[in-house]
């Protein structure tokens, strides 16, 4: 192989790697800003309904199911705590994704991913108390599609903290990152069910009919994806061609701006409820 060659492919494999590590990096900071937009819905309608034990204010977000029960004391004190957790996850899961703070900071880097992983659980766990106990389902695929999202968080966590302990890192943060991945689930539904009637609604001009068919389909694409998404970029990262790289970084990019749009209406839909609430 010439020396222009050899120059000329390790240029290319240069460019195709800083491609793929600012698509990546315009996804953490797309994804920090949604999960702290969240974050901040979250405490605002939450909390103080919660404090004060007014969960008969949660009913003005008209697409929660049961999320208040009359005389339900145990089951509204179960939502209010999945929801509170969510918080946490978000902004221990955006705090997380900081490279700085793995670098700089380590020891807040492994306290925080105690917290998030306690907390996973116990979101996993009252996931599963309000769909099989309190009987809080749309129907069998969607108790279907919870369940499995809390089974495997179950099994993420415990393969990442397994990892940790045996001072396997690299396998650990792979794992790690797959539990961020399925522990933000609710947050991954809201954002990409926003994204579609976006999208689908405003520029393509279908209809309401599609809608349900396509909410179904998320409740397992909203962690399915993601994980497809993620065992794509490792690939591409570890052991692509620059091409490779290349068409991961455009279709990162490409995934990354309809999560966006998600966001922008997600944000929009919690700034109506929270307006409505003063």
């Amino acid at each position: 192989m010439s020396t222009a060659i050899l120059a000329n492919r390790l240029g290319l494999n240069s460019v195709a790697d800083r491609a793929l590590k600012a698509a990546a990096g315009f996804w953490v900071l797309v994804a920090v800003i949604g999960q702290w937009a969240f974050l901040y819905y979250i405490v605002a309608f939450y909390g103080p309904s919660t404090l004060t034990g007014n969960f008969q204010a949660w009913t003005r977000n008209t697409f929660l199911r049961m999320s208040y029960v009359s005389g339900d004391t145990a089951g509204n004190l179960a939502f209010a705590a999945h929801a509170l957790l969510a918080a946490v996850i978000a902004f221990g899961g955006a705090i997380q994704l900081i490279p700085q703070i793995r670098t700089r900071a380590i020891s807040v880097h492994r306290w925080v991913g105690r917290s998030f992983f306690a907390t996973a659980l116990g979101l996993s766990v009252s996931g599963l108390y309000m769909e099989w106990v309190r009987g809080d389902r749309g129907s069998m695929i969607d108790a279907l599609a919870i369940s499995v999202n809390a089974v495997l968080i179950i099994v993420f966590v415990t393969l990442a903290w397994r990892s940790v302990l045996r001072r396997e890192i690299s396998t650990h943060r792979r794992w790690a990152l797959r539990t961020y991945l399925v522990a933000n689930a609710q947050w991954f539904t809201r954002v990409g069910f926003m994204a579609w009637i976006l999208v689908s609604r405003k520029l393509l001009g279908i209809g309401e009919s599609f809608d349900d068919p396509f909410f179904h389909f998320w409740g397992f694409g909203c962690y399915v994806l993601p994980l497809a998404v993620l065992e794509l970029y490792l690939r591409a990262k570890e052991s692509a061609g620059p091409h490779g790289r290349f068409a991961m970084a455009g279709g990162l990019a490409v995934l990354t701006f309809v999560m966006g749009v998600g966001i922008f209406g997600f944000t929009m839909l919690a700034w109506s409820l929270l307006g409505g609430s003063k």
